[in-house]
């Protein structure tokens, strides 16, 4: 008999490629949006990519990334949009900042994390 199990998508983000936020948008614009004319550059911007999506995604060497997407990298991201000021609203991101630094947080790679496990046709793997 032959095997009548309907298969998702798979689809694998490899923390290997990059080491920053910017890495990460860029590998998501390589997966996600070969044939667009954009590409991704905004945690938002991410999270619209997904709408519609149906797949399994693993993301590999996601210890790496947990590393890289972390404490700092968070840090030095609010801190860049506190000093750009407009359009961001300074003190929600000023607030943001003062739990990280307090340990109550979330890193990019979290929010990353949430953003993708907000997306129900998608299961992520991480490995």
């Amino acid at each position: 008999m032959k095997n009548e199990i309907h298969h998702k998508k798979m689809t694998v983000i490899n923390g290997g490629h990059f080491s920053d936020l910017e890495g990460f948008y860029e590998e998501i614009s390589q997966l996600f949006m070969k044939d667009e004319d954009w590409k991704v550059g905004t945690l938002d911007g991410f999270d619209d990519t997904l709408y519609g999506v149906e797949t399994d995604i693993t993301w590999k060497d996601y210890q790496k990334s947990k590393e890289d997407l972390g404490l700092d990298l968070t840090k030095e991201f609010y801190e860049n949009k506190i000093k750009q000021g407009k359009p961001f609203n300074v003190q929600l991101i000023q607030q943001k900042l003062d739990e990280l630094i307090a340990g109550n947080g979330q890193t990019l790679f979290e929010i990353l994390i949430e953003i993708i496990e907000s997306h129900k046709n998608i299961t992520l793997i991480l490995d």
